[in-house]
This record gives structure tokens, sequence and C-alpha cells, in this order.
């Protein structure tokens, strides 16, 4: 037998499984061409490289289908590696629910990948006010990467996305994960006084008992959680990923044509603390609530914004009356421009509407951009196409997180 080559036509006959036999080790490399279908004659290729054999004239060959033996050139130095066109890693197929406020969320995030599909829910009331939930083709989702994109916008919604959170992991699927970009409360909580309830921690309770689905715990995606204690409020049958939308910023500020006079102001020590270590390679420029008299006013603690295009960054926005304070303190110390941005827009009441447009470069007037993301799709939908707003997704992200 040639040492490269194929087989005479004699050895490849489809329906014998090949062997290889040696009654001493030598060296070798083959190709095996095997059947994928039993229905159709299509192959894959699976080369092999066989460590440190000898006398390989001595092999016989009961073949199946062609078996191509290679010379190595090199006897004293071998490598074992075998790859086939199945070995190639696959991306994970999700089955991604979601609630009405997210639809169009979780329409660019399935919009990311081809591995990420789509499931509706039919969110329906009993006559009572109740929910009358249902999940067409339940069974059509056993043994599926399952994913559920939530909004707590409002207590009132809270109760009926609970019931889909816990009925989903039941459904025999393969894994759950729960998408809830924004954990909502526990924003404005302080426990100063005896009798005060800790809703963030009712919340995460009642989030870390979501049933055990085939393949373990639940994973719980969330941006920017406000407290930062929070995270320890989860118990041992939730997974928390904690993730970030500065990333998104940081792209963002990269795209501007003054890229290179960027400073980034907090508004307090808590956003500093929370968000300096991503913006480190930006100045900075921190302010403080001081008090003077029965009022608070922001002060800035450190940096100088004079000739600076400044961006303040927090996790989130209620009222916007500190990030206004803070606009007019940095106004005053001679920024060329001011923008903001916050991870959770969540404007009651809409106080969306106290933020104008600086109007080509009157800091003390306005901000340039108030950049947000779609955690809050409520808010998406009120501020969209108002100057200064621009709304930065999470959808890329998200779907890289659920490909983990």
């Amino acid at each position: 037998m040639a040492a490269t080559g194929a087989l005479p036509s004699s050895h490849q006959n489809p329906n014998i499984t090949p062997t290889l036999k040696s009654p001493k080790p030598s060296s070798a490399a083959f190709v095996i061409k095997a059947p994928t279908s039993n229905k159709k004659k299509r192959h894959t290729n699976i080369r092999c490289e066989i460590k440190s054999f000898e006398n390989s004239n001595n092999w016989t060959v009961e073949p199946e289908d062609p078996v191509h033996f290679l010379n190595n050139n090199s006897p004293n130095h071998y490598q074992v590696a075998m790859a086939s066109e199945s070995a190639v890693r696959k991306a994970k197929k999700v089955c991604l629910f979601y609630c009405a406020e997210t639809e169009e969320l979780a329409q660019k995030v399935a919009a990311e990948s081809d591995a990420i599909e789509l499931r509706s829910i039919n969110w329906r009331k009993f006559a009572d006010g109740f929910p009358n939930i249902f999940i067409p083709n339940a069974h059509g989702i056993r043994g599926q990467h399952v994913a559920f994109l939530a909004s707590f916008s409002s207590p009132s919604v809270i109760f009926e996305q609970l019931s889909v959170m816990y009925a989903l992991p039941k459904l025999f699927i393969a894994s759950f994960t729960l998408v809830l970009p924004f954990f909502p409360t526990g924003t404005s909580e302080r426990m100063e006084d005896e009798g005060d309830v800790a809703t963030a921690f009712t919340l995460a309770r009642a989030l870390s008992n979501i049933p055990i689905s085939m393949g373990g715990p639940t994973s719980l995606v969330i941006y920017d959680i406000h407290a930062l204690q929070e995270r320890f409020y989860f118990g041992d049958n939730i997974l928390p990923c904690f993730e970030s939308g500065i990333p998104l910023l940081k792209t963002r500020l990269q795209q501007l044509p003054d890229s290179d006079n960027i400073s980034i102001a907090f508004p307090d020590d808590g956003a500093w603390k929370r968000f300096h270590k991503q913006l480190q390679h930006f100045p900075t420029i921190v302010c403080a609530k001081v008090r003077e008299g029965d009022q608070r006013i922001v002060r800035i603690k450190e940096g100088d914004p004079r000739g600076r295009h400044v961006v303040i960054v927090d996790d989130l926005v209620q009222s916007g009356g500190t990030l206004i304070e803070c606009q007019k303190v940095l106004a005053a110390h001679g920024a060329a421009k001011i923008s903001a941005y916050v991870t959770h827009g969540i404007f009651p009441n809409r106080s969306w509407e106290r933020f104008g447009s600086d109007k080509g470069g009157n800091p003390e007037n306005g901000l340039t951009y108030f950049w947000i993301t779609d955690s809050c799709p409520t808010t998406v939908r009120d501020v969209m196409h108002n100057p200064p707003f621009e709304v930065l997704s999470l959808a890329g992200s998200i779907a890289t997180t659920l490909q983990m």
C-alpha cells in the first residue's frame, strides 16, 4: 500500500466499518470519510495523526469508506489532532419570551443573533382583573434554553410576570435566564427608623424562589443595580449576573467630534464609587451636596471643568433635580458643553420635560446630549425624538449575555 493516497477500489465498500490493526506501534496519519446520515451518502472528514507508532508497513485495513494514509516526514515528532465539521462550536439556541412593555427591545435582541428565537405569551385578564396567562406551544420548549425579558415598571405588572417566571422553569426546559434590566425597588429606600420596610429585599427573595429548571438555578441579569449592597439580597437558588450600560456610553463618546476633550463628572461620591473604575481613562470631576442653612447645594469637590465637554454620569434619574444643580455649577465654572448619561431613565410624572437642549453650546441653558438606555421602555417611548435625549440600546449586550 502506498504511504499517501486513497485505498484501492476494493477497499472502498461503504457498508463495512474500518478497523486498523498493527502488531507494533508505528507512525501514521489518516483521514476517514464517515457517513453522517443513513439516508444520504454525505460524509464528514476526520483527520487523525497517531503519535509514536512503528512498523507502519504491517498495518492492515478493513475499510468502510476511503481511508487515506499520509506519510509523516518527521518520525521523531508527532502530534495527536482530531477535527470534524461537527466539532465546530455552535451558538446556544435560546427561546426568548417577553412582556408587553419589552416587546420592542426583545425584537432588537433577537435581531442581534440567529440563535435567539422570539416566543410570545398571551397576556389576558379575567373579568375581575386578575391575570389569565397562556404560554402557547409549551411542549415545544422542552429541553430548550429559555429566557424571559421582564420590566417591573410599576407594582401592578410585577405579579403577572412573577407568575410566568415561576411557570417557565417547570416546563422541563434546559435552563432559564431572567433578564430584568432595571431592578426598581430600593431606589429611595432608607432604613432609618424602626418599621421601615425594605421592599428591595422582599423582591430579591421573591426572585430567589423561582423554581429550579433542569439545568439548575435561574440566571438573573440586571444592569447597574442602584444600591450595591442589594446584590447580597439574593439567595442561593438564583445566580445574579450584574452588567453595566457604561460600555455603551464609552462607545458613543468615542464617536463624538470632541472625543479628546471629554471629562466625566459624578454628581456625588456614590456615583464615583460605582463607575470611576470603568471611566478611569477620562479626566474626572466629583461633585457633592453640601448643606447651607436649610438647603442642600451642589458644589465641585475636585476636578476642573473649564473648557471641557463634561458628561455627568449616574445610574438613574427620577425627578432630575440633582442633575440640574450639577449642570448649573459646572456651567458656572466654565464647562464648554455639558451632557448627561444614566442607565435608567425613570422620569416619573414626565420629569424628563425639565431637560432642554443647549441649542448649540449654551451649557447654562441645557444639555448637549442626554443619553439613557432602553431599560425602562415606557420612558423610551416618551423621550424618543426629543432633544437632547438619545437612547443607547442594551439589545446587543443582552444578546451576548444570553449566549453565556
